[in-house]
């Protein structure tokens, strides 16, 4: 890597590596917080999140406790490609510890910068390095003592936080992104059930309350079906032994597209037009709501932003009137458990089809209400998407630029720029 220095791993460290606490779920409940495989898989920049609490005794907290800029390892994983997994303690406000099935490394700051070495280990050279020392036998797995003799690159201190600077400011942005995302999502929906769940809408005084067969609802309000909103599409896969089928011509939408957003902005596959022309009438438009129901994930809801097809997991309602989509979608998100005890019926695996799904009861306010809900949350949901696609150019940028940088191709001794130190 340049004309960088490569080292054994563990001459980095201020202290050697260390497996984590073993807790069982019974005595969990009370006492300090615990990093999970979890947390390590869902985040790789761990901040302040809502972790299981666990019991420590004071010499468990001296040996056991995280720092910021302590690294994590996953030790062992159902997948090869999970073991050695790596993310970084960026904040603990509270006291927290970290499980058995994780190694903590923690670095000496005078060498090393903690936030270069967590951006090595995600970079292809990193994961590819860390995969040398995978064995699978039961589950997939490293050892910390062949993790601490891990010959890794060695650039000049200055060198490492520049690098870290200028990849974490990507990352920054997305965090901050992403927090904003979650605020407004928040703001509309806590609209949506104040008007529409607990009745409390404009001028709510002077609308009395009459039975309906889901019980009692403002006058003027009625009780529709999924299918009444709009035209419901099931998705089809294509064949996949026909390769011709598939290309760059049609966003094709699976539930791993949609994770867990409120806008589905891209797509992991595409159809050709071949493809799309092989299965007729499954092509929805930008602004369908698409409702994953079928297996574990039954019930994930996203609004389409592209023109797109999907596979058979998923039931779309193309929309007869978009003034519909906003509340549409948060009622799908609150008849989450409904939807999935509909397409269960003592079944191993939910299925709900497009039949149960179109009978799906939704209480429906007036046509006026719907149109000033739209009014007061459209432009908070269209941020919402702008600030995803935002978050997708950003993760392109930062991947393409991480390898580069952390192989020393892209040259960063003479510039300028505010480095970020992580506290000793």
């Amino acid at each position: 890597m340049n004309n960088w220095f490569t080292i054994p791993f563990e001459d980095l460290y201020v202290e050697p590596s260390r497996n984590g606490l073993n807790r069982p779920k019974r005595v969990r409940g009370n006492g300090y917080r615990m990093v999970n495989m979890g947390e390590l898989f869902a985040c790789d920049r761990i901040r302040d999140l809502e972790m299981d609490l666990v019991p420590m005794n004071e010499a468990e907290k001296e040996k056991y406790s995280l720092e910021q800029g302590d690294l994590l390892f996953a030790r062992q994983s159902l997948v090869a490609e999970g073991a050695g997994k790596c993310s970084i303690i960026l904040e603990t406000p509270q006291l927290t510890t970290f499980e058995s099935h994780l190694i903590r490394v923690r670095l000496n700051k005078n060498k090393a910068n903690p936030l270069f070495y967590y951006y090595y280990f995600v970079s292809p050279y990193g994961k590819s390095n860390v995969q040398s020392l995978v064995m699978q036998v039961a589950a997939a797995g490293i050892r910390g003592s062949e993790l601490a003799r891990l010959r890794i690159p060695f650039p000049p201190l200055a060198t490492q936080s520049k690098i870290a600077s200028i990849i974490s400011a990507y990352d920054d942005l997305i965090e901050n992104n992403t927090r904003r995302i979650k605020i407004l999502e928040e703001m509309a929906q806590m609209l949506y059930r104040e008007w529409f769940v607990n009745f409390r809408f404009p001028n709510h005084e002077n609308v009395k309350m009459v039975e309906s067969e889901l019980g009692l609802i403002p006058e003027g309000w009625e009780v529709k079906k999924l299918g009444d909103f709009g035209k419901v599409v099931t998705g089809k896969t294509p064949s996949t032994k026909n390769s011709d089928y598939f290309g760059d011509f049609m966003p094709f939408i699976k539930t791993p597209s949609m994770h867990g957003n409120m806008f589905c902005v891209e797509a992991e596959e595409y159809l050709s037009a071949l493809g799309v022309a092989s299965q007729k009438n499954k092509t929805i438009p930008a602004n369908s709501i698409i409702v994953n129901c079928i297996g574990a994930l039954a019930g994930s809801v996203s609004i389409t932003a592209i023109q797109s097809q999907t596979n058979q997991q998923i039931n779309a309602v193309v929309l007869n009137d978009i003034r519909t989509r906003e509340f549409l979608y948060f009622a799908l998100v609150d008849l989450k458990e409904t939807l999935r005890q509909h397409g269960s019926n003592g079944a191993t695996m939910i299925n709900v089809n497009k039949n149960k799904f179109e009978s799906l009861q939704v209480v429906c306010p007036t046509i006026n209400l719907l149109s000033r809900f739209h009014d007061l949350v459209n432009s908070q949901l269209e941020l919402v998407k702008n600030l995803q696609l935002r978050n997708i150019n950003l993760r392109k940028t930062r991947d393409l630029l991480l390898p580069k940088l952390i192989s020393g191709e892209i040259d960063v001794e003479n510039l300028d720029i505010e480095t970020l130190e992580i506290a000793a």
